[in-house]
């Protein structure tokens, strides 16, 4: 066996360490449980090695499961990239396109940016991926990416499109029960949304003067849509975005005045990428779209003059 070229057993491999079972792996990536488990059986025999135990709770990975685990990662990154850059022509503005963004931009902010893109543009298909935690573009895991922080990497196509300005907020139902703070001092005697560990945002808020920590919150969860949800809910008093909280007149922005925190926001691809029609088309949309929704006036002109200028922004600074 051709270990190399094997890439339907190393699939089912990873599908089976991402999953916990052969049944829920056979149905991530589309086959019949016995075919996953042929497939490991064969893998395991050409490697000499079991890879997995069986338990009460389902199949542990072995040691040796786990040293191939980023191997297996890598293959399967580049295997979903393979077939985006083969779903249409460079120059088409069709085939799929994978976005990466924070759970709150993805959810709650570019759907109706995307709705408007897909019209124009129908025969694109795009994978939308909510997640915190940074998909590496340079690795392809992502085309474009849509990150609070600013790129480093000088292999990256990158345009700051603003500030996203975070503050406190509530339901106003629960401030006509509970009554409006005066002063970030007087938030700690409310029911406070926050996370259950030690994130950045977290720590600017107290370097700003929100003194709170893990004991203080009434609510806590490390999920930003969990915590918007709260906040929607009545809960208490949270952080939320304020172009997202101005959509909705029942929630309150508090303390104005005293406390706002601001996320730098960019859109970023690969430079490898900025010739591909479909890609310039998503990159532009997200541009306009975010800028909009941040309150920046548009950029007045061509959608190839702004790609033109995203390609010489390598590592633009912050203003």
């Amino acid at each position: 066996m051709n270990l190399v070229d094997d890439w339907e057993r190393q699939r089912a491999f990873l599908a089976v360490l991402r999953e916990g079972s052969l049944s829920a792996a056979a149905r991530l990536i589309g086959v019949a449980q016995p075919t996953v488990r042929r497939r490991i059986e064969e893998l395991e025999e050409s490697l000499g090695t079991p890879l997995f135990t069986r338990s009460p709770s389902g199949l542990l990975p072995t040691e040796r499961a786990h040293a191939l685990r980023e191997h297996a990662e890598a293959m399967a990154m580049a295997a979903d990239a393979f077939v985006r850059s083969a779903s249409a022509g460079a120059r088409e503005v069709a085939g799929t396109v994978r976005i990466s963004a924070s759970e709150v931009i993805a959810v709650e902010v570019l759907p109706p940016i995307l709705a408007e893109l897909c019209v124009r543009h129908p025969r694109l298909v795009i994978e939308l991926s909510p997640t915190n935690r940074n998909e590496d573009v340079l690795r392809r895991e992502a085309d474009v990416a849509v990150r609070m922080v600013p790129p480093q990497q000088d292999a990256l196509v990158a345009r700051r499109v603003g500030a996203v300005t975070l503050g406190l907020h509530a339901h106003r139902d629960y401030l006509k029960a509970r009554g409006t703070p005066e002063s970030l001092d007087d938030v700690r005697s409310h029911a406070i949304i926050g996370v259950e560990g030690d994130t950045p945002v977290l720590r600017a808020l107290q370097h700003r003067g929100l003194a709170v920590g893990r004991g203080d919150f009434s609510f806590r969860s490390d999920s930003d849509l969990a915590q918007l949800a709260a906040i929607r809910a009545g809960l208490g008093i949270g952080v939320c975005q304020i172009p997202l909280a101005a959509r909705d007149p029942k929630l309150v922005r508090v303390l104005p005045q005293a406390l706002s925190l601001d996320l730098e926001t960019w859109v970023i691809c690969h430079e490898d990428q900025r010739g591909v029609a479909r890609i310039r088309a998503v990159f532009d949309a997200l541009v306009a779209g975010l800028n909009k929704y941040i309150g920046a006036s548009p950029l007045q002109r061509s959608a190839p003059e702004a790609w033109l200028e995203e390609e010489l922004l390598l590592e633009m600074p912050a203003d």
